[in-house]
Formats: C-alpha cells, sequence, structure tokens
C-alpha cells in the first residue's frame, strides 16, 4: 500500500526537528523540492553514506509516493 502525506509528515517533522534544518541527506528534495525517483534515490545514496538510517527511511518512503504527495510534502516541510 502506498503511504499517505499523514502517514510521512511526522517522520519527515521529527528528522528535521532532530538536527536536519534544511532537509540533512533529503535536502534535495525536502527543501529544493526535486521529487524525480532520480533525485529522491541520489539522497537516499548520500544517507546511506552517512549511516543516516531515517533518512534512508524516509527517502524509501518518498520513492513509494505520487510525485504530486512528494511536491506536497516538499512544500511543506519549513511549515511542519
Amino acid at each position: 500500500m502506498k503511504p499517505t502525506i499523514p502517514d510521512v509528515l511526522p517522520l519527515i517533522k521529527a528528522y528535521r526537528d532532530a538536527g536536519h534544518h534544511v532537509g540533512g541527506n533529503l535536502h534535495v528534495v525536502l527543501d529544493e523540492g526535486n521529487i524525480r525517483d532520480s533525485d529522491i534515490l541520489f539522497c537516499r545514496d548520500e544517507a546511506i553514506a552517512h549511516q543516516d538510517h531515517e533518512g534512508v527511511k524516509i527517502a524509501n518512503l518518498l520513492l513509494q509516493m505520487s510525485k504530486t504527495q512528494r511536491s506536497k510534502i516538499s512544500s511543506l516541510f519549513y511549515r511542519l
């Protein structure tokens, strides 16, 4: 089943509040709004390289979501 925005937003808020203020390893997606699969895969690789387990988890969830959902999440990142 595809994750929903309400499922993922609390994880992203917790990630941001844990010190990833501009999106951490996921900044290309969360801060800059680049929502293609290739962008998320790049971010996931960065998260893996930095042993950022929460970032990997969020990237995997984003990959399961539609581009519309991803865009909405990115637009809400600083308003959470």
